[in-house]
């Protein structure tokens, strides 16, 4: 895995994103190394930790510069690869953590969302920006988010792409604990090795029981979700807003086509 650390901690299992140069940003590459790592856990591993390399971000969404030349078929076919990808991550029989360090902008607050457990560091910042750059969250996140923090909240994150410190994510619910940046990874172990400990099928049982709850209907609405993601691709806002993101600058008026 080039770009995918996978470390274990006695039955506790650490999956390390690791492309900081790109802020951990995910691209085709990542998305199966993640999936590699996936298939490596094992039956001994009692708990999983999802966190980024480096402490400027966990994932600071998908790669745009590969994004912006999409076209629907393509974009659908990426969005599809990464919700799949994520909702095996949420299906996991095993609890799942995401330490938050930093960034966890488009993608990378949808995996966090697809994680059993947030928790972040006081320099985390989560956001969906997609409607600024004419797409929409093309991995789950717009069935997760109102999940999360309830639905008024998830439309305004999703229509205004205004990003959530830390504080604030812990206050609506988003986030479980909020700690120093050095501290993040020692308290996610902390919290991993409690849960570890306990009677692994009583684990597994509570967290398919807690999921019942929230997976009637998920995967028909991600099969939605992902169709409307593909259409916002060939449009006019779309490449506008993507080739003014990688060549760092501002977009020229959206023009609705």
């Amino acid at each position: 895995m080039q770009y995918t650390r996978l470390e274990r901690n006695g039955n506790v299992a650490i999956v390390t994103i690791d492309r900081p140069d790109a802020l951990n940003a995910l691209n085709d590459a990542v998305l199966d190394d993640l999936a590699t790592a996936l298939d490596a856990l094992e039956q001994k591993d009692r708990c999983l930790i999802i966190t980024g390399a480096g402490s400027k971000s966990f994932i600071a969404g998908a790669d745009i510069a590969v994004m912006k030349d999409q076209n629907k078929l393509e974009a659908v076919a990426f969005g599809k690869k990464g919700s799949d990808l994520f909702r095996r991550i949420e299906t996991l029989p095993m609890p799942v953590i995401a330490a938050v360090n930093g960034y966890a902008l488009g993608g990378g607050f949808e995996l966090a969302m697809a994680c059993d457990i947030r928790i972040a560091s006081e320099n985390a910042v989560f956001a969906l920006p997609e409607v600024t750059l004419g797409i929409i969250p093309g991995f789950g996140g717009t069935q997760r988010i109102a999940k999360v923090v309830g639905a008024s909240m998830a439309k305004e994150m999703l229509f205004s792409g205004r990003r959530m410190k830390a504080d604030e994510a812990k206050s609506c619910g988003l986030v479980n604990a909020v700690y120093e940046p050095e501290t993040l990874m020692e308290e996610a172990g902390k919290l991993a090795s409690r849960i570890a400990a306990n009677a692994p099928i009583a684990v597994r049982a509570a967290k398919t029981a807690v999921n019942l709850r929230t997976d009637a209907d998920l995967d028909a609405d991600l099969e939605v979700a992902m169709q409307l993601y593909g259409s916002c691709y060939e449009t006019a806002d779309q490449k506008n807003a993507m080739t003014a993101f990688v060549e760092k600058r501002k977009p020229e008026p959206f023009e609705d086509r």
